[in-house]
């Protein structure tokens, strides 16, 4: 088998390859990704191997694992790899026109972002922003945006992407003044908050810990409408079709403006909270408008919006 010395460079392609397969934990998931057959992947890890002087994976049987060294040699190509790109894509663009681009999943968007943003823009007029949306449960190319903000169960570990802990996913019962005002005001108990019809945020499931934490039978079917969208879910609370467990962080401008009522002090975890998350890796310019935004929105966590929180129709 010949040693490094009888090439100066490694291959590549073979580089390539090895990272997808690590990040993967597969070759045929990498032979899928590269769009090549599982045997191309296989040569070019030998290839790979042959190269180094020793294997990269320990064999046993179908199935392969990393060894020590090949996982060290996987976590420092997948951040090279990452620094190429980007500076491939900074090389393409002009980014000194580029605006900063935003992620942000709708209920991030539209309850906590977009309420504040007019703040932003009038403290810091020369930044220009593009806002988008991410969808919860589906990756983000950081080759694009700048900033995230996402909902998950820990800080997500991104190689150069910096997770920070934005705001609690607590949540608790809302409903409208006025459906209170035509069924009536009650204790908060769960007969209470069932005589009033729930709402549910894609399953039924946060109404059942909320329940039982209660004390409440949860035995039965839980009744009410379901939501595949938290502004959908919002939206229904704020036009008084029920009560619905919504984040206090996210509904915090429709307490305030009297839009909504809480009816009990017991809040629920969903598992997850938000978290911002910062690119490392973009332009100089856009580097710096990222830190700016990014302060701007830590401090503004303990600022109340100008206003109702936008709604949807």
């Amino acid at each position: 088998m010949p040693g490094p010395a009888t090439m100066t460079l490694p291959p590549l392609n073979a580089l390539r390859a090895f990272e997808v397969v690590a990040r993967l934990g597969s070759f045929r998931a990498a032979a899928d990704a590269l769009f090549v057959t599982q045997s191309a992947v296989s040569h070019q890890i030998r290839n790979l191997e042959e190269w180094i002087g020793r294997p990269l994976f320990q064999r046993e049987g179908n199935h392969t694992r990393l060894l020590p060294h090949g996982a060290e040699l996987a976590r420092t190509l997948s951040l090279s790899l990452t620094e190429i790109e980007a500076a491939c894509h900074r090389a393409r663009v002009d980014t000194s026109a580029q605006a900063l681009v935003i992620a942000a999943i709708p209920s991030v968007a539209m309850c906590w972002m977009i309420p504040r943003l007019s703040r932003f823009r009038a403290a810091h007029p020369k930044i220009q922003i593009r806002i988008v949306y991410a969808m919860h449960g589906h990756g983000i190319n950081f080759q694009d945006v700048h900033l995230a903000f996402v909902f998950a169960p820990v800080a997500p570990v991104i190689p150069g992407i910096v997770s920070e802990y934005f705001l609690s996913g607590e949540s608790a019962p809302v409903c409208s003044p006025a459906l209170l005002e035509r069924l009536g005001p009650g204790p908060g108990t769960p007969s209470h908050l069932l005589s009033l019809g729930l709402l549910h945020d894609a399953d039924t499931s946060g109404w059942q810990t909320w329940l039982r934490e209660m004390g409440a039978d949860t035995t039965e079917a839980i009744p009410g409408a379901t939501f595949e969208d938290f502004n959908l879910l919002r939206t229904a609370a704020l036009s008084g079709q029920g009560v619905a467990l919504c984040p206090l962080a996210m509904v915090q401008p429709d307490l305030q403006s009297a839009s909504l009522v809480q009816l009990s002090d017991h809040t629920i975890s969903y598992g997850s909270d938000y978290y911002l998350l910062s690119t490392t890796t973009a332009d100089p310019v856009l580097s710096r408008n990222a830190r700016i935004f990014r302060d701007w929105a830590l401090a503004e966590r303990d600022i109340p919006a100008p206003g109702p929180a936008v709604g949807l129709s």
